[in-house]
């Protein structure tokens, strides 16, 4: 039996699915996060390992037409030594022309049949992707928390914790912001001097992105329109900035952080574009690597989802 694997291979979960040229699922499979660079190499190795294993089943390895991978931190690959634990897994499960791509071209492909576009992606981080014929040929950000990674959760909660500490530091009455931010780092807000000591030591005594946790607090607190607004701003920036003047081709969102009021904010600065949304990116996967077996006919089929038997 013919047919083609899907994988989108992500910082904290791995999908796989096993599907036939006419978009019938015959497998499928999950395991843990697979992004090199956040999971140790051979843990993100033995993730993706056992997510395709349990997509192929008792489906023959041999008669897989084509994979397709899309992994967050594909650059950890030039590292000859992750690489090769990668290749080691496609041997030990037998497949041949294992093909790795980026997470912004597989979340393009599963939101649109369309070869060229636009994707803004906003999660933890933030990038925008030039997309043509299905390939990422140029990037707008995505610098990584130190760099850039503008309007992303971690960029959300930075601002969340600035603005915690600005206000700590004056005399004025402390915002819904500020108090929940306080409330989930656990700093109590009676003394504002040692509170403010005591929040810069919490935040820089754990990893810069877990500044990422305090995201939602910004959703969620009627005080940080403004600081949802300059996000939405700095996002819209990046998308524009990895297309051409007048470009009509579709533009995707992706990402948790436009799941929420900044991806209504960003989708009113995009009026007027053909503005999609990506739900699931091991469908841009499967789309992928239909069409690379099957030929152009397998970007419409089998339509936006996969049928389940």
């Amino acid at each position: 039996m013919s047919y083609v694997v899907g994988v989108d291979a992500g910082g904290t979960s791995t999908r796989a699915l096993a599907v036939a040229p006419d978009g019938v699922v015959l497998g499928t499979g999950r395991s843990g996060g697979a992004n090199p660079n956040s999971n140790p190499p051979e843990k993100a190795a033995g993730h993706v390992e056992t997510a395709i294993r349990e997509a192929l089943g008792a489906l023959e390895p041999a008669s897989a037409n084509a994979c397709v991978i899309g992994m967050a931190g594909t650059a950890k690959l030039t590292d000859p030594q992750v690489a090769a634990l990668f290749s080691a897994v496609w041997e030990r499960l037998g497949l041949t022309g294992v093909r790795i791509v980026t997470d912004p071209e597989v979340a393009f492909a599963s939101a649109t049949p369309a070869p060229d576009g636009t994707v803004l992606v906003a999660g933890t981080g933030s990038i925008a992707a030039r997309i043509r014929g299905r390939r990422m040929v140029s990037t707008a950000g995505g610098y990584g928390w130190l760099l850039g990674d503008e309007g992303s959760a971690f960029w959300l909660g930075r601002e969340a914790v600035r603005r915690a500490l600005d206000e700590l530091s004056g005399t004025g009455r402390l915002g819904e912001l500020t108090r929940s931010v306080l409330a989930a780092a656990d700093v109590d807000a009676a003394d504002r001097s040692l509170a403010w000591r005591r929040l810069i030591t919490v935040v820089n005594g754990e990893a810069p992105v877990r500044l990422a946790r305090f995201a939602p607090l910004v959703s969620a607190a009627e005080d940080a329109a403004p600081i949802l607004d300059r996000a939405a701003r700095l996002l819209a920036e990046l998308a524009f900035a990895a297309r051409d003047p007048g470009e009509s081709t579709p533009l995707v969102l992706v990402g948790s952080v436009l799941a929420g009021p900044v991806g209504a904010r960003v989708r009113e600065k995009l009026d007027g574009l053909d503005v999609r949304s990506s739900t699931d990116g091991v469908l841009g996967a499967v789309r992928l690597a239909g069409i690379e077996a099957f030929g152009e006919d397998f970007a419409t089929v089998p339509g936006d989802l996969p049928r389940v038997p």
